[in-house]
């Protein structure tokens, strides 16, 4: 675990860098008491957030949502939270993407989306109602995440 420093209050972060914007939350004993929103791309905008986080507060746990969603966004997120896992040695969770979306489709390529069935994700053709907005909860329900954290990829990465 990260070595606690003097004045830092202890936090949980949560990512969701499935889609623009970017969306990162501080959360302290479970409620949101921070949040960050970018439409740089992820991987412009991560780590300017991880430095700034990181020099106020003490991280204790790493979330993300692991997909479906943009193969690059996704990828950027992970390699990311992956490297801050390992080299502050908390643990990096994950679950998917539906959990910040009400479970609505989300956008895929062309005019196709993803759903979820039951713990089934699919892919659907002719999708207009297809969502790519995501909210950060008030409380994180750590109870969604699980330490299986290697990106959800349905299509097969490009």
């Amino acid at each position: 675990m990260q070595k606690a420093l003097p004045n830092k209050k202890e936090v949980e972060l949560l990512v969701i860098g499935v889609t623009s914007p970017l969306l990162v939350g501080l959360y302290e004993k479970g409620l949101l008491i921070e949040s960050f929103e970018s439409k740089e791309k992820t991987s412009k905008a991560l780590p300017k957030i991880l430095d700034e986080v990181s020099k106020h507060y003490n991280l204790t746990r790493l979330y993300y949502a692991k997909g479906p969603g943009s193969f690059m966004a996704i990828k950027v997120t992970y390699v990311m939270l992956k490297t801050f896992s390992i080299a502050l040695k908390i643990p990096l969770l994950a679950c998917d993407a539906f959990v910040f979306n009400d479970n609505k489709p989300i956008k895929a390529i062309g005019k196709s989306c993803f759903i979820k069935k039951d713990d089934d994700i699919i892919i659907q053709k002719n999708c207009s109602d297809a969502e790519m907005t995501f909210k950060l909860p008030d409380r994180l329900d750590r109870t969604c995440f699980n330490g299986s954290s290697e990106p959800l990829y349905i299509l097969p990465a490009v």
